[in-house]
């Protein structure tokens, strides 16, 4: 069952220019080590951050939260699977809403697209609830 779905849609463009004007102020302050890593060493970084960027709002949005209530930036992080797909990982308040919203005997998958054409970038989250068989 979907207990939580959001979308989001940026501007490659206002990311590169936050980063040119702000560096690493706004990457340590919005990101993970993990995707600070990632997108630093891409060669279209700022497309890269992008994506990320919308990740969290869509995730955000997905939890009903928005970027409020006590969730912060970096409790939301794009990390991806042994097999490259990316998915969320949650701590601190944005996993404590995640597992407040997903019913008893359920378990929660995060579900994450992202997407880039220059000069936008989107990402789509879908919150799943399936039975929790101790798995």
């Amino acid at each position: 069952m979907i207990i939580g779905i959001g979308s989001d849609l940026i501007d490659i463009r206002r990311i590169a220019k936050t980063l040119d004007r702000y560096g690493e102020r706004f990457t340590q302050r919005v990101f993970t080590q993990i995707e600070r890593a990632k997108s630093d060493r891409r060669r279209e970084r700022a497309a890269s951050y992008a994506k990320r960027f919308a990740a969290k709002e869509a995730c955000s949005k997905a939890l009903g939260t928005g970027i409020s209530r006590g969730v912060f930036w970096r409790e939301m992080g794009v990390v991806n699977l042994p097999g490259g797909k990316p998915t969320m990982e949650l701590s601190g308040k944005a996993r404590a809403r995640l597992e407040g919203m997903t019913p008893s005997g359920m378990k929660a998958l995060v579900h994450l697209t992202i997407t880039d054409d220059y000069p936008l970038a989107q990402a789509f989250v879908i919150i799943e609830a399936v039975p929790d068989n101790g798995n």
